[in-house]
């Protein structure tokens, strides 16, 4: 049968139609189809924090190992008879226990240190403790007998914790040395809110293995 030139210019807008509407909608059954379900094959690039950027290998394996160290530094305390002790201070030596938004507002704090992982019971007269702000950029200074720190506070993984980077105040200085200038005075910890203007700052022994240092902040009232 031979077809009008009405029919004709039909047939053919109908072959251009079909493959656009298989392209949206998946209509002609001549075209195959995706498997519904599939997820696309992608890579997924996680960003490296900043302060591993920063900091050396030793301090970065000790941040890492932070929970064993703590659970072997209160097991050892324990051990040695200081239980009580322990117990005494509540949540404070208790690792896992840090509460969201670690960041600290800027200002004094009343602070004072416990370590933990030695045979006798070691800790600080009460002292002070300053947050400052330089550049945006949070800053902690503490002024313990046995323990003066200056440092960064840098944000970490999850936001429930800060990373300090700082170095050990030499003795008879006002502040404390630049991070990475003096290997051996580095120091790092981790820093977790644990109240209402209340936080800790668990410090790490430099020797593998050792205890570590726990300094607790409480705001200190304005006057």
């Amino acid at each position: 049968m031979i077809r009008s030139l009405e029919e004709v210019l039909a047939m053919r807008r109908l072959r251009l139609v079909c493959p656009l509407i298989a392209l949206a909608a998946g209509g002609c059954q001549s075209m195959a189809s995706r498997a519904p379900g599939v997820p696309r094959p992608g890579v997924s690039v996680e960003a490296t924090e900043a302060w591993r950027r920063i900091a050396s290998a030793r301090e970065t394996a000790a941040l890492d190992g932070l929970a064993a160290r703590w659970s072997q530094a209160l097991a050892a305390s324990r051990a040695a008879g200081l239980s009580r002790r322990i117990a005494a201070e509540g949540a404070l030596l208790i690792p896992g226990t840090g509460l969201a938004r670690a960041a600290p507002a800027p200002g004094s704090y009343r602070c004072r240190f416990v370590r933990l992982g030695g045979r006798r019971w070691a800790g600080s007269a009460p002292g002070f403790c300053y947050v400052g702000v330089e550049a945006g950029q949070l800053s902690l200074a503490t002024e313990l007998r046995g323990l003066r720190l200056g440092g960064y506070l840098w944000d970490a993984k999850g936001g429930n914790r800060l990373v300090f980077l700082g170095a050990a105040v030499p003795a008879g200085a006002k502040t404390a040395p630049a991070y990475g200038d003096d290997s051996a005075a580095d120091s790092a910890g981790l820093l977790e809110r644990t109240g209402e203007f209340r936080y800790r700052l668990a410090v790490p022994e430099p020797a593998p293995g050792a205890g570590l240092t726990i300094v607790e902040l409480v705001a200190a009232p304005r006057s």
